[in-house]
């Protein structure tokens, strides 16, 4: 029995350190175990240990599993179906990958109401190793430079010379416009705290997936598929309730946008535990107070999601108790929530001094994620074996285009002199 109880110990303590070679990892801890044995099968935890980074096929995991095709294919189907993995199909193949834990496969286990697993207990289990322990929030949210998500302008209070500055990539309404597949889910996070009882009343089938990911949820009934009209309906559904649209940092195919309220979701209480520290990245504006127009009614305050409004006093000798609003600009994500509830006219959007550098696509995100956490070897090297010429090539253009400072410090991680010698020939 110790022995068994052995092998089980290492079967999930390898599945640990797999999920943590990728840049979003996972911290150990006693909750981590509990939460990977609600999802995982010894059996699974021990196979998927062993799985790539990159991408892969049916045919390379029954080469690592040492079984037959057909035998691998009804495992990574059923991963699939949970959505522990992700499946894109091809004309000729499937491929596969795994997830981070988040965004990935912890909110894939409360997309949908299940019955093969106990939500309740995992529920509970996520509260506390991210809400209460706090050492996943902090490694996700405040490790590096590059975040995993931004937050998007709310649509509805850009004035005229706003829109004017606002870039497509950066409203939420051009990536429901121009995604080839739209999946709509129960919100994870408040889905999460329901089953503490600690959840708002805001809507809870609402939070958005896109493109590839989309496909493959969508194919295995983690989402409900819909059209771009619905998508917008949505949208404007979310606005209303004045929730923060929050997505993946990047411009193009973006994967995620959850609609976020600033009570349940953890984009948001980081924001407002670490705001200094900048845990999600903000959109390109600010608001602005005009003093003279404030009557101090704290709706601004009320309605801000990460507590970046105040109320101090006005100074006004003839009215010792009256308020006016006061921003604080490190703690603001820019997303203009507090316009709509402003009925004095004392706040408007403008630009940020300085433009919010967003990474392209997922690979220059990850590039630059695993570059900042010390990872990149984890990405070049993957068990052992090294990227397709293809993916090498992807990957390393990436990485020439990055400032001096991060290939230096993608050098020294990599220490390949191959990589020296192209950016030392990119540089001249």
């Amino acid at each position: 029995m110790a022995h068994h109880n052995t092998i089980k110990a290492n079967s999930y303590q390898g599945l640990i350190q797999r999920l943590n070679r990728f840049p979003l990892g996972a911290p150990p801890a006693e909750l981590l175990s509990k939460i990977l044995k609600v999802l995982f099968s010894e059996k699974e935890a021990r196979l998927v240990s062993l799985l790539p980074i990159k991408p892969f096929t049916g045919k390379k995991a029954a080469a690592i599993w040492k079984m037959s095709f057909s035998e691998a294919r009804v495992i990574l189907n059923d991963l699939a179906d949970r959505g522990i993995l992700l499946d894109y199909e091809s004309e000729d193949t499937t491929t596969y990958i795994l997830a981070p834990p988040m965004a990935g496969f912890f909110e894939f286990s409360l997309m949908r109401t299940r019955e093969d697993i106990n939500q309740k207990v995992l529920s509970e289990l996520f509260y506390q190793y991210i809400n209460v322990e706090e050492d996943f929030i902090k490694n996700l949210f405040l490790k590096g430079e590059t975040q995993l998500g931004r937050v998007f302008v709310n649509e509805q209070v850009l004035s005229g010379e706003n829109a004017l500055h606002v870039l497509d990539y950066e409203k939420a309404s051009e990536v429901i416009k121009t995604a080839s597949h739209i999946g709509v889910g129960i919100c994870y996070c408040r889905h999460k705290m329901q089953h503490i009882g600690k959840n708002c009343s805001a809507p809870m089938d609402i939070c958005m997936t896109f493109n590839a990911p989309a496909e493959s949820l969508i194919r295995h009934g983690i989402a409900r598929q819909i059209d771009a009209p619905e998508g917008l309906d949505l949208l404007d559904r979310a606005l209303d309730c004045n929730l923060v649209q929050f997505g993946e940092n990047v411009r193009e195919r973006v994967s995620f946008i959850c609609n976020c309220c600033g009570c349940c979701c953890e984009a948001l209480i980081a924001a407002r535990k670490f705001g200094f520290l900048n845990p999600v990245h903000t959109t390109n504006f600010i608001p602005e107070i005009m003093e003279e127009k404030c009557s101090g009614c704290g709706k601004c305050v009320s309605l801000c999601p990460a507590e970046a409004m105040t109320l101090v006093s006005a100074s006004d000798p003839h009215n010792p108790e009256k308020k006016k609003a006061k921003l604080n600009e490190d703690q603001c994500l820019g997303c203009g929530i507090c316009l709509k509830g402003c009925n004095a006219g004392a706040l408007k959007l403008k630009s940020r001094k300085e433009r919010v550098l967003t990474p392209v696509n997922s690979v220059h995100r990850i590039v630059l994620m695993a570059i900042e956490r010390g990872k990149l070897q984890n990405l070049v090297f993957d068990n052992q074996i090294l990227f397709s010429h293809r993916a090498m090539a992807a990957l390393l253009g990436v990485i020439l285009k990055l400032p001096p400072a991060k290939q230096l410090l993608a050098t020294r991680q990599f220490r390949s002199r191959y990589l020296l010698t192209l950016i030392k020939y990119a540089n001249h």
